[in-house]
């Protein structure tokens, strides 16, 4: 039994969510972010969280070029994590491994004496995270390779295709849309998107798109 299986409705998760704000950071339900953590703000939450639920929310700031020393605003539309592993450093920082439970939406930010920010979450509009895809047979898995490849080839990159083409459905759209250097505006598109198919869809038409600005078609590097 795994620790999604402990989430079967959105009453299980917290009203109340500890969130990092953090530009072009995109944590997707069933997904997985690393993440370095060393701000002592941080640090505190990360600290409170393992004590506690290990859920934290990960969220952008709604300006992309926002001063995260202050307290920019939010998104509205983020992602719950658990923290499945961590690792502390001699220098004193933590490595932490989150895991993508649900998609939430902030309804306040709630004051606090903690250094670190906190929301009040609704993930009844995401109950869909918690249970296992079934659209994935919807998705273009095709095209989304094809996108791929040409883009790697286009930036001189490689990737193991043995484990690309053994992943699920589900875990390459997921994968590839966390770690796609997309602007933090089309990074809130992929998690804003309805489902998976859409998430493919949206993520091969960025794509296609970076490599028309590269000037590279998406048709190019298939060897």
């Amino acid at each position: 039994m795994g620790f999604i299986d402990q989430y079967r409705s959105p009453s299980d998760l917290p009203r109340h969510l500890k969130v990092f704000p953090l530009p072009g950071a995109l944590l997707l339900p069933h997904a997985e972010l690393p993440l370095n953590i060393f701000e002592p703000r941080y640090l505190a939450m990360v600290s409170d969280a393992l004590s506690g639920d290990r859920l934290i929310g990960m969220i952008q700031p709604d300006d992309d070029d926002a001063d995260l020393s202050g307290s920019p605003a939010l998104k509205q539309v983020g992602c719950a994590g658990r923290i499945t592993s961590f690792t502390e450093t001699p220098d004193g920082r933590i490595l932490i491994t989150l895991s993508g439970v649900c998609r939430f939406a902030v309804t306040r930010e709630i004051a606090s004496d903690r250094p670190y920010r906190q929301v009040e979450a609704d993930f009844t509009g995401f109950a869909g995270d918690l249970a296992d895809a079934e659209d994935e047979e919807a998705v273009d898995r095709t095209s989304l390779l094809k996108v791929f490849r040409d883009y790697l080839n286009a930036n001189d990159m490689s990737a193991d295709w043995d484990q690309v083409r053994a992943a699920s459905t589900e875990a390459l759209v997921n994968t590839l849309a966390v770690l796609a250097p997309h602007a933090p505006r089309d990074k809130q598109a992929l998690l804003e998107a309805k489902d998976l198919k859409s998430r493919a869809d949206v993520l091969i038409a960025l794509t296609e798109m970076a490599l028309a600005r590269q000037g590279s078609g998406p048709s190019s590097g298939l060897q």
